[in-house]
């Protein structure tokens, strides 16, 4: 497969790697992206984090708690400017959907739009939608949403930069203790973390078996490559598979306001604290935008194809 400078502009994007790397990389993996991201890190090039796809389309991510923290839920709704993504209609629009879903745990988005919204008991989810779009003359949509509830623990939500980030998380617990401020502030900053950090998973027993085993033989590779001796290389994968974990498991994390301690130990800490087993159990991680391009007017582009006609 051949490629471009494009993707050799790409990749380098992707993953931070210098433009020879990036072009030596997808030269030997003839032209294939992923493949091409994991010549990279075989052959040791310091790459960075793959970035999160980009994000183009306006909005906010909206969150919805119910008073006794025991429900929560995330709404991702859409429009076509950020100027109209920050107004108040577009907002309460956001609140109204995070809490329809809350309220009624809808299965999918088609149950969610049908569904008669829980404020004013006439409307549907649809014509609340209708309504706001006539009102700020956008194109508004809902495009996906999240929802949580728990017996015995607390929900809690964090939102970053106005809704332009959201977490969800979920921390059960053996004892009520919603009502502890201190236990209501941890969850937040944990929400925070996730938001700030974006692991994958709560902890390593969560990882697929494949994917473990697949980061194994990149760092396998990664290993040879640095000329070690296989007993030598067997003893840095390990090492290097707590690191792996470190990044993508939430509990296995520095914690951000601390990063003395772990997720893991902060939980932990505060549980003998209080008397009462805490455990993360879930969480959910909503980017705005998140997959969706939008289309971008380059005007150069139109004066070309208008001469060109």
């Amino acid at each position: 497969m051949a490629f471009t400078a494009k993707d050799v502009a790409k990749l380098r994007e992707q993953t931070g790697a210098g433009m020879m790397d990036c072009k030596k990389a997808l030269t030997a993996t003839d032209g294939d992206m992923e493949k091409a991201a994991e010549y990279l890190r075989e052959q040791g090039v310091n790459i960075a984090a793959k970035k999160a796809s980009r994000i183009a389309s306006e909005g906010i991510v909206a969150a919805y708690i119910s008073a006794d923290g025991k429900v929560g839920a995330l709404a991702e709704v859409n429009c076509e400017s950020d100027f109209v993504a920050k107004s108040d209609t577009f907002v309460e629009l956001g609140t109204a959907v995070a809490r329809q879903v809350a309220e009624t745990d809808p299965a999918d988005l088609e149950t969610l739009l049908s569904s008669v919204s829980v404020s004013d008991k006439k409307s549907t989810v649809t014509d609340l939608v209708n309504n706001a779009t006539a009102k700020i003359g956008e194109k508004l949509s809902v495009r996906r949403f999240v929802r949580f509830a728990t017996k015995s623990g607390k929900e809690e939500f964090y939102l970053h930069m106005g809704g332009k980030i959201g977490v969800l998380l979920e921390v059960e617990t053996e004892k009520d203790i919603n009502g502890n401020a201190d236990f209501t502030a941890m969850c937040h900053d944990i929400a925070m973390h996730i938001a700030a950090s974006s692991p994958k998973f709560v902890c390593p027993e969560e990882v697929p078996a494949e994917e473990t085993e697949h980061e194994k033989e990149i760092l396998k590779v990664q290993a040879m490559n640095e000329g070690k001796p296989a007993a030598v290389a067997e003893k840095i994968i390990a090492g290097r598979i707590k690191k792996f974990y470190k990044e993508i498991c939430l509990v296995e994390q520095e914690f951000v306001k601390n990063p003395d301690v772990t997720v893991g130990q902060l939980v932990s800490d505060f549980a003998k604290k209080v008397g009462s087993s805490v455990k993360i159990t879930r969480f959910a991680s909503f980017v705005m935008g998140e997959g969706l391009e939008k289309k971008v007017d380059n005007l150069a582009e139109e004066v070309a194809k208008m001469q060109n006609k």
